[in-house]
């Protein structure tokens, strides 16, 4: 029985646990692993108060300019496909996704929204989802789920052989 006592001493217990960026890790006997847990709040305090004459203390100031956020937001409405005047819904997806944009890559809920919007057509996102659920079914356009959401792309016509 002693020298399971004395085996047990010898065995180092770990702790370790992240919060955020910061990391602790004590390691040692149980019983120091145990009392330094308690004391923990008391060492952290005087830690933080240690480095905070290092700790940088930047601040940065932003000035947005008229000019360049319209320079921005042209920007913006640039990278989305133009396409004319429809007054459907669905019309208007099709049409976008029938450009060039459209037909690059599968694209999602809300990037469909966006390339509307660019072309100043506002469709709220439960009309927008209908429509799309519709042409999904009619076989006009198609889904399939990825890690950012369910992606759209124009469904190809298959040749007849």
């Amino acid at each position: 029985m002693g020298g399971k006592v004395a085996k047990e001493a010898g065995r180092v217990f770990g702790f370790r646990l992240r919060v955020g960026d910061w990391e602790v890790e004590i390691s040692g006997e149980r019983d120091d692993v145990l009392k330094t847990v308690e004391e923990l709040p008391g060492l952290v305090g005087r830690v933080l108060k240690a480095f905070e004459s290092v700790k940088p203390r930047a601040v940065a100031t932003l000035t947005v300019k008229k000019e360049a956020a319209r320079a921005k937001e042209a920007a913006v409405v640039q990278q989305f496909p133009k396409i004319s005047r429809v007054e459907k819904c669905d019309e208007a997806i099709l049409r976008v996704l029938e450009s060039d944009w459209g037909k690059w890559r599968p694209r999602t809920v809300s990037e469909l929204k966006e390339a509307l919007k660019a072309n100043r057509l506002s469709f709220s996102g439960r009309v927008l989802a209908g429509v799309l659920s519709g042409l999904v079914r009619s076989g006009k356009v198609r889904r399939w789920k990825t890690d950012a959401g369910y992606v759209y792309i124009l469904a190809e016509e298959e040749a007849l052989v």
